[in-house]
């Protein structure tokens, strides 16, 4: 009965770790808009960009950016997207100058994105449903497609930038900061998406970190 019990209490703890890292790994696996630089200093045309994070090899092909007017809530633009999510996690998506090529550096994919300073929101969408939006500006008796309450409307030059990609709490008031250095293609350190290999490793290891516990 003692051994049972004991048995019981160190399945638990392996269960609860490998729970817990599994939550990370599917907050991770959320593909989200991490930057945004909707006002260039100078001419939008070719110079704004936005940044998407996910986990690595996610498949983008088919979702839709779209800018929703923030005067009437209506599409005002929408952008197919292809392609893949790289290794770093961070997919980038320059302004077209017309050419074909954008002047962002470090791009993953050229679209016509000059999306309309605040207050209008930037909405990313897999069919009818909405992955990520996120909402710029005052919309006193506008229309709000973002999450939560609205993030500040930056100014030009500077970009809107989440404080932590791998953490989405659905408060765009909360999860973005104006950035003076706009930075697209780089996040911090702490949010780059673990591989599944290290998540179970790491699972592994906190579940025999509590049975060593127990024994003490």
């Amino acid at each position: 009965m003692f051994f049972t019990r004991k048995l019981n209490q160190r399945m638990t703890q392996l269960a609860l770790a490998f729970t817990g890292m599994s939550a990370l790994a599917g907050a991770q696996a959320q593909t989200v808009i991490s930057e945004v630089l909707y006002d260039a200093a100078g001419t939008d045309n070719g110079n704004v960009f936005v940044e998407l994070f996910g986990a690595p090899g996610a498949l983008l092909d088919g979702l839709l950016l779209e800018g929703v007017n923030g005067a009437d809530g209506s599409v005002y633009r929408s952008v197919v997207l292809v392609g893949t999510i790289p290794a770093d996690g961070v997919f980038v998506i320059g302004d077209d100058d017309g050419n074909g090529t954008s002047l962002v550096s470090g791009i993953d994919l050229v679209r016509e994105i000059d999306f309309q300073n605040g207050p209008d929101s930037v909405v990313l969408r897999d069919g009818n449903h909405i992955l990520d939006a996120v909402g710029y500006g005052d919309f006193s008796g506008g229309v709000f497609a973002g999450e939560g309450s609205a993030a500040p409307d930056v100014p030009s030059g500077s970009s809107l930038a989440r404080f932590n990609p791998a953490v989405d709490t659905h408060n765009n008031l909360l999860d973005f900061m104006a950035l003076d250095l706009p930075t697209p293609g780089s996040v911090p350190a702490s949010a780059v998406p673990l591989p599944p290999a290290v998540l179970l490793f790491l699972s592994g290891i906190l579940g025999l970190a509590g049975i060593a516990r127990k024994q003490r």
